[in-house]
């Protein structure tokens, strides 16, 4: 071969050698062809058979770890969360065997996902803003793809950026606030119902379109031209093929296939906002890279992008029904990702060989075997990290198991049959303990942790077992799946603080049909997905305390200023609606000036602030909704030096109390957020036990003593004011 030719991909198999001839010129049949691969490596070109491997070690540690993982629900449930990710990845999977790669997918189901809302909410037939939708995606795809191979801008520039342009021009549609909801049946059943009441109607559509981007991947002269323009783009050109047009078509197959897992991720949580598929790339990314696609192009099959979203789907399910927090999956899906691509970069090199025997296996990789080895060690250092978890929390149930036997063997070695008989009846077996779920919005909130305190306080005083997770920011998707896992795990009682009650109340209402008791609590889900709602307070007296707070520290008059968390929360929008009505009715001369997200982040909350006060330097107070929005645009005053601005807000003592007494916050309206976790198990625990049923009009709640109960509602009390003169004698 001369030296500048272009090598073969190992996706492509060589020409069978002409047949071997015996003496006297007989063909000798029964002789294997001289470098013909075997079968194993024609279907596992790049040892995808290692991820089987992978996959039955995982269901192994996991379905020992808890008896519902193989069960059949979980396994379709692990398919649902495949769903829209694995869309992405076989998308993917096209791009980057050519050499590129998509950055902006999660961005372009978030715009598709506003588009179908838009369309729809303007008088649409949903299935035509459907098809819509899927335009776009192929739009986005056929962009990218012009760029790349027109102006020749590199792939990870091009999609970096759209990667910000897909999802800036969604929250400029929605004004980052708005969000769609109340779908058509027909078209939630695409994510949300079952065939038959078991088959999950998202599997069979993501399971045909596998099947036919198979053979387009691996039966077509196409799938064929992809894996040579990846290999060398050049070679391809000298060899007649037409790079621009595969790469172009390569795009916006991807593109289609971000859109069509936009529709299903609409489908599956009912609602249409901006935010939606936020990081859903980091995943994708992954399961094709650990599927032995090379990162670099060329090499890769789509079957071995599905066996690696598979392992990496499995983690997260089995992780979460083991009751290990949801971010320790992240952690290993980062974790992987990061040594898959060094492996990919480092061990892939070539290595000098002799002469001699380059020429006996010209038709081989010569480096595929430390592929192998790397991607091994990486994937079973993930399942061993995971395993070790698991034998951590289930350390207790040992230890308890094996006081039990201690207990049996100490009986009497010399007693009658009878006493022995005696003896094991009265030994002590423990019961099983009821488990409570309980999921917040999001588990990093300053807010939350206060909460969890309460809760775990409660949990103790009954004897029962708490789960808690939740996404570390507020995501509805995630939040959801938190939740399926619990259902699958088959907990007594889930309790939810609902980032979107329209995402929540159809998983909500799929619990309460398998015998799980529901409530919810701080952020309401629909009515007649739970049983009970425990509300901190009205939002009502919320947001007039707010607006009576803030007016007072203007003086009544003079121009206010809102910091929210997201302008999209339920209960946070409902507050501000409340503030806004206050302010209209009793304080006329107070104007609103704007309204600024500040996504959790305390970070974001001072940026916000900095800008309010810059942008309109007339504002005399700022309201903060937000538990880290109040001490971060505290620290913005503070260094602004603006004195004339006054703040209060909703916060916890705790994060606040250095700029209360230094006096750059004047006040914070709260309530007990420890007590509210403390009466939500409580809660929780008298529903499931039947102590707590409709119609009840009181509540006894341990320490907290009776409660009222309005109608569904268990109201922990009226918000508190705190201030310099009492914040010290608050703790959290």
């Amino acid at each position: 071969m001369p030296e500048n030719a272009p090598r073969r991909s190992a996706d492509f198999q060589s020409a069978p050698a002409a047949p071997a001839h015996g003496e006297g010129g007989r063909l000798e049949t029964g002789a294997t062809p001289p470098g013909r691969p075997s079968w194993l490596a024609r279907v596992c070109p790049n040892a995808e058979w290692v991820l089987v491997l992978v996959l039955l070690a995982e269901i192994v540690v996991f379905g020992l770890a808890h008896p519902r993982f193989l069960s059949l629900d979980n396994g379709f449930e692990i398919a649902r969360l495949a769903a829209e990710t694995g869309l992405l990845a076989f998308g993917l999977t096209f791009v980057i065997k050519t050499g590129g790669i998509d950055l902006s997918v999660g961005s372009m189901m978030g715009l598709v996902a506003v588009t179908l809302g838009g369309a729809w909410s303007l008088g649409l037939p949903i299935w035509l803003a459907a098809l819509l939708a899927l335009a776009l995606g192929a739009a986005g795809g056929a962009l990218h793809g012009v760029l790349v191979t027109r102006l020749r801008v590199p792939p990870l520039i091009v999609t970096l950026g759209t990667f910000s342009l897909y999802r800036g021009l969604a929250e400029a549609l929605t004004g980052g606030a708005r969000s769609y909801t109340g779908f058509p049946e027909s078209f939630l059943a695409l994510g949300q119902a079952y065939l038959g009441g078991w088959l999950p109607v998202q599997l069979l559509v993501v399971g045909a379109l596998f099947l036919a981007l198979w053979v387009l991947l691996h039966r077509t002269v196409f799938g064929r031209e992809l894996g040579v323009v990846g290999f060398n783009a050049e070679g391809a050109r000298f060899a007649g093929v037409r790079v621009g047009s595969v790469t172009l078509r390569a795009y916006v197959l991807c593109g289609v296939c971000a859109a069509l897992a936009g529709l299903i991720y609409v489908s599956r949580i009912g609602q249409a906002k901006a935010d939606a598929g936020l990081g859903y790339e980091l995943t994708a990314i992954a399961a094709v890279v650990l599927g032995g696609v090379s990162i670099n192009g060329g090499r890769g099959t789509l079957h071995g992008t599905l066996l690696g979203l598979l392992c990496l789907i499995v983690l997260q399910n089995g992780l979460r029904l083991a009751g290990q927090p949801s971010e320790i999956a992240g952690l290993l899906t980062g974790a992987v990702l990061v040594g898959a691509i060094a492996a990919s970069q480092f061990l892939f090199r070539p290595k000098a060989r002799p002469v001699a025997a380059a020429a006996s296996s010209e038709s081989q990789n010569p480096d595929e075997l430390d592929m192998k080895n790397s991607q091994l060690a990486l994937l079973v250092a993930a399942i061993l990290g995971g395993a070790a978890l698991i034998a951590v929390s289930n350390f207790s149930l040992s230890r308890a198991v094996r006081d039990v036997a201690a207990a049996h063997a100490a009986a009497p070695a010399g007693s009658s049959s009878a006493a022995a008989s005696s003896a094991h009846a009265a030994a002590p077996v423990p019961a099983e303990r009821p488990v409570l779920a309980l999921t917040p919005k999001a588990k990093a909130d300053p807010y939350f942790v206060s909460c969890k305190q309460g809760a775990d306080e409660a949990a103790a005083e009954l004897g029962v077992d708490l789960l808690w997770d939740a996404p570390t920011d507020p995501d509805p998707a995630k939040q959801t799946e938190v939740v399926e896992a619990w259902i699958t795990r088959g907990v007594n009682a889930i309790a939810a603080s609902c980032a979107s009650p329209e995402a929540l109340s159809s998983v909500l209402r799929k619990a309460q049909a398998r015998g799980i008791k529901v409530i919810s609590w701080d952020a309401d889900a629909k009515t007649d997905a739970r049983s009970f709602f425990v509300n901190q307070a009205t939002s009502e007296g919320i947001g007039s305390t707010l607006a009576d707070e803030g007016a007072r520290l203007a003086g009544g008059s003079g121009r206010y200023a809102i910091i929210t968390a997201s302008l999209t929360d339920s209960n946070q929008n409902e507050w501000i609606k409340f503030i806004k009505a206050r302010m209209a009715e009793k304080y006329p001369d107070m104007s609103l000036a704007a309204i600024h997200p500040s996504e959790g982040q305390r970070d974001r909350a001072m940026t916000e602030a900095r800008n309010i006060v810059r942008a309109y330097p007339d504002v005399k107070v700022i309201i903060a909704v937000a538990a880290p929005a109040v001490p971060g645009a505290a620290e913005a005053l503070k260094q602004e030096n603006r004195r004339d601005v006054k703040l209060t807000g909703l916060s916890v003592p705790s994060l606040c109390k250095a700029y209360v007494h230094e006096d750059w916050i004047q006040s914070i309206v709260l309530w007990n957020t420890r007590d509210l976790g403390y009466l939500t198990v409580r809660a929780a625990q008298a529903v499931q036990t039947g102590a707590l049923k409709p119609g009840a009009t009181s509540f006894e709640a341990g320490r907290l003593g009776t409660l009222k109960v309005e109608g569904d509602q268990i109201v922990l009390g009226k918000p508190f004011i705190f201030d310099a003169s009492n914040i010290d004698q608050f703790n959290f």
